[in-house]
């Protein structure tokens, strides 16, 4: 029982040294650890690409949609690594139930009774030169008025289009 209980107090040692996640870049995100010596850790004379995905809502309405946390998670990684954010190339792209999320906030507070949580995440990474955009076939299908929309949101043609222009330009997918 003795070995168990040193056993058990190393682990919970062991555990409780990790360093406190950083958020740099996007304060609301989730912040990133880091871990010497780990394999692919990010570079300073790497370029990252990415078009995020943006289908999903957020389980709660006070909490950013999956896709901008992840987005400003990894400008996170990159800041906290000491990777000049100009090297991040993303954009990210809003369609089906994830639109809501992007409501200004008077639309936003309207229909959940709340503020909308995304719109300083939105505009702390358009500081960072992430674009965004929104698919206009899902407003037109959904008779969403683009004017009740925050405006660092670019209306799209077509989501689909756009993940394909931005894969066809390098751009690593990541959905959410």
């Amino acid at each position: 029982m003795k070995t168990f209980i040193i056993l058990i107090s190393t682990i919970t040692l062991a555990a409780a040294q990790w360093p406190p996640p950083k958020a740099p870049a996007v304060a609301g995100a989730d912040g990133y650890v880091e871990i010497a010596g780990a394999a692919l850790a990010p570079t300073k004379n790497s370029t990252y690409r990415a078009i995020f995905d943006a289908t999903r809502p957020a389980d709660r309405a006070t909490e950013l949609l999956p896709a901008l946390n992840m987005a400003g998670s990894e400008l996170n990684a990159l800041a906290t690594a000491s990777v000049p954010l100009a090297n991040a190339k993303f954009a990210v792209v809003f369609h089906g139930p994830a639109v809501d999320g992007i409501l200004d906030e008077a639309h936003y507070n309207a229909k959940f009774g709340t503020s909308n949580p995304n719109l300083k995440a939105i505009a702390e990474m358009k500081k960072q030169g992430v674009e965004f955009f929104v698919c206009g076939q899902y407003l037109a299908a959904e008779k969403i008025e683009p004017k009740t929309l925050v405006p660092n949101v670019t209306v799209a043609s077509d989501a689909l289009l756009v993940l394909i222009h931005y894969q066809n330009n390098g751009y690593a997918l990541v959905s959410f």
